[in-house]
């Protein structure tokens, strides 16, 4: 077999610790040395160096008739060394000029920030600098977030000794006699924040260091600003303890927000409806879908032959689904009892009685259906599921699989799609129509096939309307229908309903996760209809670039729901009124930009603060300093501070 040609090497300029430069990068050329030499200022070092840091490249300059190299690092090193000590990037007051206010979301830092945050910052740090070279007075700091699970779980993961955690580390260049150290998180918080700052430092970005800070309760200042914050939102009513569904790592124990996560960030429970489909010996096959609009449209189930499958007891009925889906139940609330164990194959051949249309449909051979979704069992919906569309014809051309399971030939081939729904610019049966405009072949294309069921599937959804055969739903529209048919097959107990996240999410120790029921979890009142109305007016009074970005803020106001905003476990601020709990790491970082504005006073300039007063803060300070509640004098005499340094504070 013939052996690939090597790429070219080429120097590294990732800023890795415990990695040395190449020794090429490390000379220094006779001319440059030369030229250090004869410059009567030295060199400055940074503040801090974690890590070795590769050269960039040499610049050749042309100087008469030869050229010599001229190494760039020194002379960066020096400005950068100027501009830090002159305080260039910090802010000061200045009401003679305009202000501009510049904010990066804060990175989390359990490693090394790749690129795709340094283009971020990079696009907020191209405008600070316009703006300052039309005179504006600019802030622009930037802080280290350090809360929640992933840094606990990595933690422990290391302790474990985990192979793909201890590789990790080692793809960062941590050599293997260092790896152990961070089996204690708060070595993660140690190195990474730090390595952050330099490497943006390194960047040579405009940034006023003088407020950089790190979150968790390592530091006082910005911890008692989190708990006054969840003072006020508790005093709003915008808190509350309930039950509700929350994406749930069955590992950890806990929920996940998307910094907990691996996968899946932004996605959220989803409810899915359980069709509970009868055979004729009593059982109920349970599908699940998120479709219940097109009942009307079934023509057959699906199972898994080389499946298993088990008979569980859930109240007076016993459903057939598999064994993942009765766990998901019980973690929602279900009593469920599992009987026996059944074979898919055994399942396949027999009839059900598919609700809403109240006939006999045959249970066939689906090898595609992922078991780690739903029940394990689906309805099947050709007419607008190109999936089902695809897989029918294929079992419909296979003389030895409909042999293999004993399947009736002229049965299964005369099933034939059911229209059931009217879309502008498709024909009758959309599923088939674009299996056959995108030439798909068979199962195997899975890139197309997930194409043509985004687009029959939102247009069908928003723009669609119900057939005449759609009983009493017949010329409302999909997106209204949707809910109505679902309340009516649940209200006559042909269907029932499980919580599924939105999409793939693996927590941060690896495990898919799944959705729980929690109860008395402490909730932020996102869906509170007078909250998403303020939001909605701020939207709309913003200046936005680009404009399309406006649209975007009111859809995600509007599919939010309450968010749970505490975890029994993990780094971040202790919840105030119930030391049970601590705030999860996104709820501790929706307010973090106005903290900027008077970091530079409670920070002392260190990430962790070093200011001895700045650990004594209350409610009273940050009540003055925000809202003028109060006076200077009486905080200033609880923190044991002049006044007048309060006073400076009132934003």
């Amino acid at each position: 077999m013939a052996r690939r040609k090597s790429a070219p090497r080429t120097r590294r300029t990732s800023l890795h610790p415990h990695r040395r430069a190449p020794k090429s990068s490390r000379r220094r050329s006779v001319s440059a040395r030369r030229h250090r030499r004869r410059s009567s200022r030295p060199t400055a070092k940074p503040r801090v160096r974690t890590r070795a840091r590769a050269a960039p490249p040499r610049t050749r300059t042309k100087i008469g008739p030869r050229a010599r190299e001229i190494d760039l690092r020194p002379i960066e090193v020096k400005w950068r060394a100027a501009w830090e000590k002159a305080n260039v990037n910090v802010a000061r007051a200045d009401p003679t000029r305009p202000k501009w206010y510049t904010t990066v979301p804060y990175p989390y830092t359990n490693g090394y920030q790749h690129l795709g945050f340094a283009t971020s910052f990079l696009r907020a740090e191209f405008q600070s600098r316009y703006r300052r070279m039309l005179g504006y007075n600019v802030l622009h700091p930037e802080a280290f977030h350090c809360t929640g699970l992933p840094i606990l779980g990595a933690a422990k993961r290391i302790a474990e000794k985990e192979p793909k955690q201890w590789d990790i580390l080692r793809k960062m260049g941590i050599p293997d006699r260092d790896i152990p150290k961070f089996a204690d998180p708060m070595h993660w918080i140690e190195v990474f924040p730090e390595a952050a700052m330099e490497d943006l430092k390194g960047l040579g970005v405009a940034v006023d260091w003088t407020r950089s800070f790190i979150t968790t309760p390592l530091n006082p200042p910005y911890d008692a600003f989190v708990r006054w914050q969840f003072h006020h939102l508790r005093d709003g009513d915008f808190v509350k303890i309930d039950k509700h569904p929350v994406i749930w790592c069955p590992k950890d124990q806990a929920p996940i927000g998307d910094h907990d996560r691996l996968e899946g960030e932004g996605e959220t429970p989803s409810e899915y409806t359980l069709l509970k489909i009868p055979l004729a010996d009593g059982r109920f096959l349970l599908a699940a879908t998120i479709r219940p609009e097109t009942v009307y449209g079934q023509t057959n189930l699906w199972v898994d032959p080389d499946a298993s499958y088990v008979v569980a007891k859930v109240g007076e009925e016993r459903w057939v689904l598999n064994e993942l889906a009765t766990r998901k139940l019980s973690e929602q609330g279900r009593t469920v009892v599992v009987e026996s164990t059944v074979r898919g194959a055994d399942l396949v051949g027999k009839d059900a009685v598919a609700p809403a249309i109240n006939r006999a449909i045959p249970v066939l051979p689906g090898s595609f259906i992922d078991q780690g979704r739903g029940t394990g069992i689906v309805t099947s919906v050709p007419s607008d599921a190109p999936d089902d569309f695809v897989a029918l014809r294929d079992l419909q051309r296979d003389d030895a699989l409909l042999a293999k399971y004993d399947l009736d030939p002229p049965r299964i081939r005369a099933i034939k799609p059911v229209s059931i729904i009217r879309t502008p610019g498709w024909g009758p049966l959309p599923g088939v129509e674009i299996v056959e405009r995108l030439g798909i072949r068979n199962q195997g294309d899975r890139e197309k096939l997930e194409q043509a069921k985004a687009e029959v599937y939102r247009t069908g959804f928003y723009r669609g309307v119900l057939n005449e055969n759609c009983g009493p739903y017949a010329g409302m529209r999909v997106e209204v229908a949707k809910d109505e048919i679902r309340k009516e097959l649940m209200s006559k107990g042909q269907a029932d309903s499980m919580y599924e996240p939105s999409g793939e999410v693996v927590c941060r120790c690896m495990t898919r996760a799944i959705v729980k029921v929690v109860d008395n979890q402490w909730f932020l009142g996102y869906g509170d209809p007078a909250w998403k109305a303020k939001v909605h007016e701020a939207i709309a009074s913003m200046e936005m670039h680009p404009e399309g970005l406006r649209k975007w803020l009111d859809y995600v106001t509007d599919w939010l729901h309450d968010w749970p905003c505490t975890h029994h476990r993990g780094l971040g601020t202790i919840l105030p009124w119930d030391s049970d709990w601590v705030i999860e790491s996104l709820s501790d970082s929706t307010i973090y930009m106005a903290y900027y504005t008077i970091a530079h006073a409670l920070q002392g300039g260190a990430l962790r603060s070093q200011v001895p007063w700045a650990g004594r803060l209350d409610d009273a300070f940050f009540d003055y300093v925000f809202f003028g509640k109060g006076g200077a004098k009486t905080v200033a005499s609880r923190l044991g501070v002049d006044a007048k340094l309060v006073e400076e504070l009132l934003v």
